[in-house]
């Protein structure tokens, strides 16, 4: 295994980094999608609230954002209140089912799940957002879909195929990216 790691996009240097320090601290979206299996999870939104007080908004999901994440944020008046578009991203393993952590959290959203796949250690969740879900909990097909949802759960959750259920996601390791800029 190597020491540092130097990630590329178009013969152009990304990062180069400590494998954990490129999984923890992506610089741009593109590394935080190459790092990772599987990737990491983007959500297309906005910054609203407050300075003392900041949510991230997709879809029809609103959660509040730690302190220690608003303040890595380069000139947050820029983004907050604006509707200038940010992408919103989390990575399948900070997204949880569990009972326990779903009863804890403050940052939870609804699914509804479409595939589960057992994989031994881990049981991953493909599911779409509720911004997808119509009122009879069925889900619009649309093209370029970006309410999917990917969540790397325990290998003995109970959830199944077709659920709606509330997930939890642990905003404290929660990246954001300009939408512009990446």
């Amino acid at each position: 295994m190597g020491t540092r790691i130097v990630v590329m996009k178009d013969g152009f240097m990304q990062q180069v980094d400590t494998p954990i320090n490129l999984y923890d601290y992506p610089i741009n979206q593109f590394v935080a999608g190459f790092i990772g299996s599987p990737q990491m999870n983007f959500f297309t939104g906005v910054l609203t609230g407050t300075k003392d007080k900041v949510y991230v908004e997709f879809g029809t999901d609103k959660l509040a954002l730690p302190k220690e994440k608003v303040d890595l944020i380069v000139n947050l008046d820029k983004f907050l209140n604006t509707g200038r578009e940010i992408i919103f991203g989390i990575r399948p393993e900070d997204v949880h089912d569990e009972e326990a952590w779903v009863k804890e959290s403050q940052t939870k959203i609804q699914v509804k799940v479409d595939v589960v796949e057992a994989l031994g250690p881990e049981t991953l969740l493909y599911c779409k957002t509720r911004s997808e879900m119509t009122d009879d909990d069925t889900i619009k097909a649309i093209v370029d879909d970006v309410s999917n949802l990917i969540a790397k759960v325990d290998n003995r959750s109970v959830t199944k195929a077709g659920d709606t259920v509330e997930v939890a996601i642990d905003i404290d390791h929660c990246h954001i990216f300009d939408k512009e800029t990446e």
